[in-house]
């Protein structure tokens, strides 16, 4: 994970918890319309994706106890991870490109409608991704995956002065390859062959060489309008059109985005894609659904998007009619930290990775509300704008006090915790009942980011080794760790 050159450890942030009369009357437990619905507070809890789908994508009782504790603490709204819009293969992560995958979302919704007596509302985040492959054995490579052309024989020529490999059979350029140093085959292959070899291929929105990736803006309006309708249909309130991090409609998105078919280059050619999408999603589920967006504040990667950028995709987005705007920042592949061999690269190892999630080792800065001046400024010129669409703020969020503030600033209208609801998902109404003191505090060290980087199902050191003695408790795949936290103990005492 990266890390800055000379990091600041941070405390926790100080505080006082409310009383229960003062939560009553804070913003942060005032009701706030979403598009058709209204939520019971301004308390969210965004997608995290827990690694505990079926290798096919369909839910399981741990998907269902997952969302289920969460949705006791009561938060105002429950955003389910990360959901793939097409029905291929994507290891234990949930799937919605089918019908077949409707009765067990169904159950899903239904267990946390019951858990949280119908006050928290479910949102699910729906997504599509392009192909990134493990990093190959470098024998492999050079015997599997190198597309050898005349080109690779010429600069082997040019590098060994030897004019014979201008003719050599491809079975001996590949042999020859894969025994040489670095420096040899740093100029013999060109940028995208290096980062296969070294990180693992990778396909980008860009490669309209590749057929499915050219005809991607045909294609994907009706896959993403289908997968929202299936959505509605599992009794979900409404879905969230994933538009960060390092997935393909990022990808349009971003300033790195230079397709040359009306769908790449300028803002207006990036947004492109992305607005037919939500216009063709919204054209199948109506108006009466929820319909937001979750995209970067800033990506964090050198020739990038910048805020500038998300102000304009906000403004775009709220006037297309997008009911809630949420804003996150960096994750990305293109400043990933090199995997090892066997192993695909992460995009949350980078700077981009840090600023998507930070820690208590920082910068002056520090981890806490890192993302609000992004959010600040979208805010504004959506407001200014003319529109009062609401907009989620992200990112180290874990006091009253601190949530209260972005709030009162005009800041944010909503505040999302994924991590502190991780750490403990009862906050909401331990803070809101005047028992805040009894809040169990993410300390920030990432120990979730390092699961979910492993494709091990996600827990907190806060709690996984707790209460192992608990009746009835499930525990992970290595079988050291329990997959819940435990029940807050006086909650019932506490509705």
């Amino acid at each position: 994970m990266w890390k800055f050159a000379n990091p600041i450890k941070h405390a926790l942030l100080p505080t006082r918890w409310p009383t229960a009369a003062e939560a009553e009357f804070s913003l942060l437990f005032q009701p706030v319309t979403v598009g058709p619905l209204a939520l019971e507070s301004r308390t969210w809890v965004p997608a995290m994706v827990p690694w505990r789908a079926t290798e096919d994508g369909f839910v399981t009782q741990d998907n269902i106890d997952w969302y289920r504790r969460f949705a006791e603490g009561q938060p105002g709204a429950l955003v389910v991870e990360a959901t793939g819009v097409r029905d291929i293969p994507s290891g234990p992560l949930l799937r919605i490109g089918d019908h077949r995958f409707i009765p067990g979302l169904k159950k899903l919704v239904e267990a946390v409608r019951e858990a949280s007596g119908g006050d928290t509302k479910l949102f699910i985040q729906i997504i599509d991704f392009l192909a990134v492959k493990r990093r190959p054995d470098p024998a492999k490579f050079f015997q599997r995956f190198l597309q050898t052309t005349d080109r690779h024989q010429r600069a082997l020529a040019e590098v060994t002065g030897d004019a014979s490999w201008i003719t050599a059979a491809e079975s001996e350029v590949r042999e020859f390859l894969s025994r040489q140093p670095d420096d040899v085959i740093d100029r013999v292959l060109d940028e995208r062959e290096l980062e296969s070899l070294r990180f693992g291929y990778r396909e980008r929105v860009t490669d309209t060489h590749l057929d499915h990736i050219r005809e991607l803006p045909q294609v994907l309006p009706g896959i993403f309008a289908e997968a929202a309708a299936r959505a509605r249909e599992a009794g979900f309130d409404g879905v969230e059109l994933h538009y960060a991090h390092a997935y393909t409609m990022a990808g349009f998105l971003s300033a790195l985005n230079d397709r040359s078919d009306g769908y790449g280059g300028p803002r207006e050619n990036r947004s492109r894609l992305p607005l037919e999408v939500y216009r063709a999603v919204r054209e199948r589920v109506g108006d009466d659904y929820v319909v937001g967006v979750r995209f970067l504040g800033d990506e964090v990667i050198s020739g990038g998007n910048r805020i500038d950028d998300a102000v304009y995709f906000g403004v775009e987005f709220a006037k297309a009619g997008f009911d809630y705007l949420s804003i996150s920042k960096g994750g990305k592949f293109e400043d990933a930290e090199q995997p090892k061999v066997g192993a695909a690269a992460y995009p949350y190892t980078g700077k981009s990775g840090y600023e998507c999630m930070p820690t208590t080792l920082s910068d002056t800065r520090g981890p806490f509300g890192r993302s609000v001046p992004l959010v600040r400024q979208i805010k504004q010129a959506v407001n200014a704008a003319g529109f009062l669409t609401p907009i989620v703020a992200t990112g180290g969020s874990t006091t009253f006090d601190q949530a209260e503030s972005i709030l009162e600033d005009g800041d944010a209208d909503i505040i999302g915790m994924a991590r502190q609801a991780l750490a403990d998902p009862d906050w909401f109404r331990k803070v809101k009942s005047g028992r805040g003191e009894e809040v169990r505090r993410c300390t920030y060290t990432n120990y979730c980011e390092a699961l979910d980087q492993a494709h091990r199902q996600v827990t907190c050191k806060l709690w996984d080794r707790k209460e192992l003695d608990e009746a009835g408790i499930t525990m992970a795949a290595d079988g050291r760790r329990r997959l819940l936290p435990p029940h807050w103990k006086d909650n019932q005492d506490s509705k």
